[in-house]
């Protein structure tokens, strides 16, 4: 009789613990199974290795075993192009720090054409940044920065287009140049800055010569003019080192205009003779 419980009791365990072992096993199957699937992802089934379809956003359900899911993220994602060494049109090696932006539109032809579409668009990306490159000198390469990332990702986007990927855009991070290069820059813009100074100045002087030359003849027809600007002189001098002025008299003042203008006239006869 005890016995007999003893191995009813056994037998009670046993069924409960294969039971439990089963429940799991059918969560384990059940989670496998159920896919929710985000907006921005797209599941490529793949049944017995044969192509099934595309499923998404959702609820996909999955067959063990049986089904083979590879999901594909459907958003812009950047690939770095760092330290790409290239020599330009005009024989300059630089170095440059670039990035390839770019999303699957067709995640059948992201999965089925390339093994890894984003190691191949970044393979694919830093040989055509480098042949670009090469086609262009360094001051277009500096001074049309987006136009040279406009060509290459317009090249990249037709090379992998067949693999179901665009290429949305290019980014030219940092142009690093030779420091021999870049100290001949800084001497050739240094040198540049000192020519337009030199101009400037040039420019003043001229102008400057020019008023002096209308303001001479205006004291020289209006000796009265030549006397005001000497008591404003004589003020502005009394005013700046505090002096007390001993003003001659309008005879003397008017003589000195007269001797001032017959110089003035002396020294432009010269200057016609000669």
């Amino acid at each position: 009789m005890l016995m007999g419980l003893l191995l009813q009791a056994g037998a009670l365990v046993l069924t409960i613990v294969l039971t439990i072992i089963l429940l799991i096993i059918i969560i384990a199957i059940l989670a496998y199974s159920i896919r929710v699937v985000p907006e921005y992802q797209r599941i490529v089934k793949l049944r017995l290795g044969k192509f099934k379809g595309i499923y998404g956003p959702g609820i996909v359900f999955i067959i063990p075993i049986i089904d083979t899911p590879i999901t594909v993220d459907l958003r812009v994602v950047s690939i770095d192009l760092s330290s790409q060494r290239a020599l330009t049109k005009d024989n300059v090696e630089v170095s440059i720090d670039a990035a390839v932006y770019m999303r699957v539109i067709d995640a059948a032809k992201a999965v089925l054409s390339v093994a890894d579409y984003r190691s191949a668009t970044a393979t694919l990306g830093a040989a055509v940044l480098r042949d670009v490159i090469g086609m262009v000198d360094l001051d277009t390469l500096l001074t049309q920065r987006e136009e040279v990332a406009r060509k290459i990702a317009s090249i990249i986007d037709e090379h992998v287009s067949p693999w179901g990927v665009k290429v949305t855009a290019v980014a030219i991070k940092d142009i690093k140049l030779p420091d021999t290069l870049i100290r001949a820059m800084a001497a050739q813009a240094e040198a540049e800055r000192m020519r337009r100074a030199k101009v400037i100045l040039a420019q003043a002087d001229y102008e400057a010569s020019q008023m002096y030359l209308r303001a001479a003849e205006t004291y020289t027809k209006n000796p009265i003019s030549l006397t005001l600007r000497q008591l404003d002189t004589l003020l502005e001098i009394a005013k700046e080192h505090n002096l007390i002025l001993v003003v001659p008299s309008s005879l003397e003042v008017t003589s000195l205009s007269a001797l001032a203008a017959s110089a003035l006239k002396r020294s432009q006869e010269g200057s016609g003779t000669q």
